[in-house]
């Protein structure tokens, strides 16, 4: 199959192009400057310079490259802004349904995420509606602009991850997490997380390309309390961990369930747990 990968040398895209080139795909993938370009030629894709937000440009270079399929992976939250993420969940995205539209392309696979569900007291469930409160309306809003976008294609798999670790992401050594860490910006409270390590990520964005429309929750088995894996995350980062939380859980605060993904679509986690993960990759 022939793949338009939009957002090539993400935390998620430079994971996913050897992934999809092994799976014998072929591969266009965007980028925004000339050294991701060379990267991404040198992993074996087509490079595509691109900026998601200029609807003419998206256009034309679906159009050029006639792909089978198109993998949304573009955010913004490597500067940690979140609205430009924002932005890109609503324009971006409208961007390149239209465009692949135009192309004739009728499959897409979009990152989402899995903590934009109504509040509860378990794991939500993919039949979970999303969030009607207001105070969220920003975030909730734009997933559902990209969602239902997305859903215009006769083909379409959202991929709701769990929070990302691992290389490229805030949870790395080095990374904004650590940093929060250390000024004591980081509390351990009741707040649950599910939690997905990238190179899951990535392999369920190559596994998608053969799912049945709609949306899957993709995270590891166990959701957990910050009183849990905020001391897991400090212990391997080599740093104290910090004092518990009062700070009551807010209802969204709830993790997602992946049994669907897992019973059904017959994915499994290589990182099953946090507790694993964070130990392994995070040392």
């Amino acid at each position: 199959m022939h793949v338009f990968l939009a957002g090539g040398t993400g935390a998620i895209g430079r994971l996913l192009l050897p992934l999809l080139r092994d799976a014998g795909h072929r591969v266009t993938a965007t980028t925004r400057t000339e050294a991701g370009a060379g990267q991404l030629r040198a992993a074996g894709a087509a490079a595509v310079r691109l900026d998601v937000f200029d609807r003419a440009a998206v256009t034309e270079a679906v159009r050029a490259a006639a792909p089978e399929a198109v993998i949304h992976q573009l955010t913004a939250l490597a500067d940690y802004d979140f609205a430009a993420n924002a932005r890109i969940r609503r324009e971006g995205t409208r961007n390149l349904v239209d465009a692949a539209r135009a192309a004739g392309v009728r499959r897409i696979v979009a990152q989402s995420i899995s903590w934009g569900y109504q509040g509860g007291d378990t794991p939500a469930d993919e039949a979970t509606p999303l969030d009607p409160d207001a105070d969220r309306a920003a975030l909730v809003g734009s997933l559902r602009v990209l969602e239902s976008a997305a859903a215009e294609l006769p083909e379409h798999v959202v991929l709701r991850y769990g929070m990302f670790y691992g290389p490229g992401t805030w949870y790395t050594p080095g990374g904004l997490v650590e940093e929060r860490l250390r000024r004591g910006e980081v509390t351990a409270g009741p707040a649950v997380t599910s939690w997905l390590h990238v190179t899951d990520a990535a392999r369920a964005a190559v596994a998608a390309l053969d799912w049945p429309s709609g949306v899957v929750n993709v995270t590891d088995d166990e959701p957990a309390a910050a009183a849990q894996w905020v001391p897991a995350l400090a212990a391997a980062l080599g740093l104290p961990a910090p004092a518990a939380s009062e700070a009551p859980r807010q209802p969204w605060e709830r993790g997602a369930d992946n049994s669907y993904a897992r019973k059904v679509l017959g994915w499994e986690p290589v990182h099953p747990s946090w507790r694993e993960g964070f130990a392994r990759h995070l040392g």
